[in-house]
């Protein structure tokens, strides 16, 4: 009976065991596997962005010289254009009157230049015969040299005239992409005084940017001479509202050698390739402009930070594996992907990357690391 018993307490005491083993390894199983990173540490170049324009180098009005009628547009606004294709037209009717007189003027000079040549010819040769006088020979030399000059006068009229006449076919400066048109057909000019506007074409291949910076943002860059003469200005980050299909950068190459004093700015310059026509001219555009080196700068993923109404935060994992709420200041973009942390954590921390919306901060949870 004893013996028994005993089995009895034996198997109860196992039973008892067991069940808190199962308690237990129930308890180990509620804990959810959440995904984190370690905040990594990496030497960055720091940023500072200001807001800027871009405007292309190379935009022409399209002007019209003569007066007239236009009669016809020859292009469609904002289509591409080549150098030297015919966009307007107007009446030539006036000037096409002024060439065809001119040329007669010439016609006629030049008759009176060869008859004042023949007659200086024969009384030269009268002269040396003594059948006129040495005063006549220099009367017709005289007219000789007046049809010459009247030649002259009308060849520049002449010229003149069809210069005028040119003006009535307006042409494309440059090759590039134009405005609509200003002044279009069946409106009367007047460009004969002032040159008339009637359109702008932009060859939309080179462009500055042009930006503002503190004069104390300056004063702190030009200290850092090693940074201010660096290769970093030659390739500045540019960004755009929309994400374009290219990136962009500007090559710094103009700096005001004067402080506005109302402002206290100074304005900077860069140079910006187009690729596939994508910028335009008047495109607002941010720079990053590089002011200094972080060597132990703290970079965490872009996309396990969180916003609330108190600003940027993180999912901390503390030893405990507990989730913490931890609120973060951050700086730029590194990468594309990372941010800098300015605030709020240190190397090695370990933050969420996954279930961001779902976990909960005092949440005890199992984290699996990833890279």
């Amino acid at each position: 009976m004893k013996r028994y018993i005993s089995c009895l307490a034996i198997a109860l005491a196992v039973i008892l065991m067991s069940g808190c083993k199962d308690k237990k390894r129930s308890g180990e199983e509620q804990l959810r596997d959440i995904d984190v990173a370690e905040a990594m540490v990496d030497s960055v170049v720091l940023h500072k962005t200001y807001p800027g324009y871009l405007s292309s180098d190379n935009a022409y009005d399209v002007i019209c010289r003569a007066d007239g009628m236009i009669v016809n547009q020859a292009y469609t606004g904002g289509s591409y254009v080549k150098k030297g294709q015919v966009l307007f037209t107007l009446d030539a009717s006036t000037y096409r009157d002024a060439v065809q007189q001119a040329e007669a003027t010439l016609a006629s000079a030049i008759s009176s230049r060869d008859y004042a040549k023949s007659h200086y010819e024969a009384v030269k040769r009268a002269l040396q015969a003594e059948a006129v006088s040495k005063m006549e020979v220099l009367n017709a030399e005289s007219a000789y040299h007046q049809a010459e000059a009247s030649i002259k006068s009308a060849q520049a009229a002449l010229h003149t005239a069809r210069t005028n006449l040119s003006y009535c076919t307006v042409t494309s400066p440059v090759s590039g992409y134009i405005t609509d048109a200003i002044q279009g057909a069946n409106t009367y000019v007047n460009g004969s005084g002032e040159p008339v506007k009637l359109a702008r074409v932009y060859e939309n291949i080179n462009f500055t940017v042009e930006f503002q910076i503190e004069d104390l943002q300056y004063e702190q860059m030009a200290m850092k001479s090693e940074l201010f003469k660096s290769d970093l200005f030659r390739a500045m980050p540019l960004h755009f509202r929309d994400t374009l299909m290219n990136q962009y950068t500007a090559d710094l190459s103009y700096t005001d050698p004067a402080v506005n004093k109302s402002t206290g700015t100074i304005v900077l310059k860069g140079k910006v390739k187009n690729i596939d026509n994508e910028l335009k001219d008047g495109m607002y555009v941010t720079v990053s402009l590089p002011y200094g080196y972080d060597p132990k700068a703290i970079l965490v993923k872009e996309s396990a930070i969180s916003t609330d109404q108190l600003g940027k935060y993180l999912y901390v994992v503390n030893d405990s594996n507990k989730v913490v709420y931890t609120p973060i200041e951050v700086g730029e973009i590194y990468r594309d992907s990372l941010r800098l942390v300015t605030k709020g954590i240190k190397p090695g921390d370990k933050y969420v990357t996954k279930a961001l919306l779902t976990v909960r901060n005092g949440e005890k949870v199992n984290p699996i690391l990833k890279k």
